[in-house]
């Protein structure tokens, strides 16, 4: 079978990065990365990319737009025969290049449309969740466009937020549930055996888990 390469762009601690190399050494994946992206070059996802050999790509990534970086991220990716750009905890605005035009994909710690946009990343989620009193929460992937987590949604995965839960315990079960959810979206997105028409979003129900 031939893999479909992907880049991966991080701004954190990488551990979304990490759950996919894991997924890829277990002979589990449709993918193979073969580039990281970052706008942090001293964040620990970078060190995880090192230390598994992956080229990276290093760019502030500015809030307007920039041809320059275009032209260098571009270069960059061909380069690597990167197919899809998959965000894994990336926090920038990312160039929305025509040659990956919905080949780009982003991992939200919530169920969108609520609980996105500006200032909507890491704990700052989970906190918005438990101050709403949800019962349900869980991540979303969707489309990349031009607007903070306002692509289209693909597949979303649901987990119980339970009684007295602190922002901290409800990460880590909606991280749980993010790292069986991306793998199998992006195995199914690449073989096209995802459906991504309006109103059709995949769900994987971890509620009763």
């Amino acid at each position: 079978m031939t893999l479909v390469n992907i880049a991966v762009a991080v701004s954190g601690g990488g551990r979304s990065l990490a759950n996919l190399l894991e997924h890829e050494r277990k002979g589990q994946t449709k993918f193979r990365i073969t580039c990281v992206l970052t706008s942090q070059y001293d964040c620990k996802g970078v060190s995880i990319a090192e230390n598994a050999g992956l080229p990276v790509f290093f760019h502030r990534f500015p809030l307007q737009q920039d041809q320059e970086l275009d032209i260098s991220l571009e270069s960059f990716l061909k380069k690597h025969k990167a197919e899809w750009i998959v965000l894994a905890g990336f926090l920038r605005p990312l160039p929305i290049l025509p040659a990956w035009n919905l080949k780009i994909i982003n991992i939200h710690p919530a169920l969108l449309p609520k609980f996105g946009g500006k200032g909507m990343y890491g704990q700052h989620v989970h906190n918005a969740v438990l101050a709403n009193k949800e019962v349900v929460s869980g991540a979303t992937v969707h489309f990349v466009n031009e607007k903070y987590d306002e692509g289209a949604i693909i597949a979303q995965v649901l987990v119980p937020v339970r009684n007295n839960d602190t922002a901290e315990e409800l990460a880590a079960r909606v991280f749980a549930g993010e790292c069986k959810l991306y793998p199998v979206v992006l195995n199914s997105l690449i073989s096209g055996t995802l459906p991504v028409a309006q109103n059709e979003i995949f769900v994987m129900d971890l509620t009763n888990g």
